[in-house]
């Protein structure tokens, strides 16, 4: 009978597998993992600023906040933190529990994608405003990676999305898909952005953030079985 050789596993497409992503206790090297969450985080505010500033699209939940902030008096980032609150109560029924990542999502988003929209400035031309649109869409596949990677849990859309696949038995591809249509729609009817920008975001994104996952996720020294 012929020796067959085991096919080696495929890796997803993109290259580079995953590392594991599972939420890990605070007290598991706290100011190191910290840094790292509240830095993705700032780092992402910030770029949700320079998409907005780009006025050529955001991405979905930016478009629904965009749309809110015309009907109300609150800026881009309060009202993301409302929405974010406003999204938790939904976590009951998916069984789903709000860590310190979440709390640090809903803040660090508000304080920094305002900080953004103050310091960059509105109105400018069309090739200035491609490059800000540029620089958000890589930024913010940087900042996921870099947020993510420090493994202290989702934030309160995440959770949302991840809670209704694993309770309604949906990947996650279809589920992000059902989320994103439905607030990119709202908000839109809203008066929210959309354009280029939101197509680029969801094409790039998902493949930028992969690229830096590996290098910038928290690995456990010496432990075999860590959360997936």
């Amino acid at each position: 009978m012929p020796v067959t050789t085991p096919r080696p596993r495929r890796q997803p497409a993109g290259g580079t597998p995953l590392p594991p992503l599972g939420h890990l206790p605070l007290t598991e090297r706290p100011l190191h993992r910290l840094a790292r969450l509240l830095t993705g985080l700032a780092l992402y505010g910030f770029s949700l600023s320079l998409l907005v500033r780009s006025a050529l699209g955001v991405n979905p939940w930016s478009v629904l906040h965009e749309g809110l902030q015309h009907h109300s008096s609150l800026s881009f980032g309060t009202i993301s933190a409302v929405v974010g609150v406003l999204v938790l109560p939904a976590w009951v029924p998916l069984r789903q529990r709000p860590t310190l990542g979440t709390a640090a999502n809903v803040v660090v988003l508000a304080l920094s994608s305002d900080l953004g929209l103050s310091v960059v400035p509105e109105g400018l031309g069309l090739p200035a405003r491609g490059c800000l649109l540029a620089a958000g869409v890589l930024l913010n596949g940087f900042a996921v990676a870099v947020y993510v990677g420090a493994r202290f849990g989702p934030g309160p859309r995440d959770g949302l999305m991840t809670g209704l696949a694993a309770t309604t038995g949906r990947s996650l591809r279809v589920v992000r898909t059902a989320l994103e249509v439905t607030v990119l729609a709202a908000g839109w009817l809203l008066g929210g952005t959309v354009g280029v920008g939101t197509v680029l975001y969801a094409l790039l994104v998902g493949p930028i953030t992969q690229f830096f996952l590996p290098r910038f996720t928290y690995r456990r020294p010496g432990v075999t079985a860590d959360p997936r």
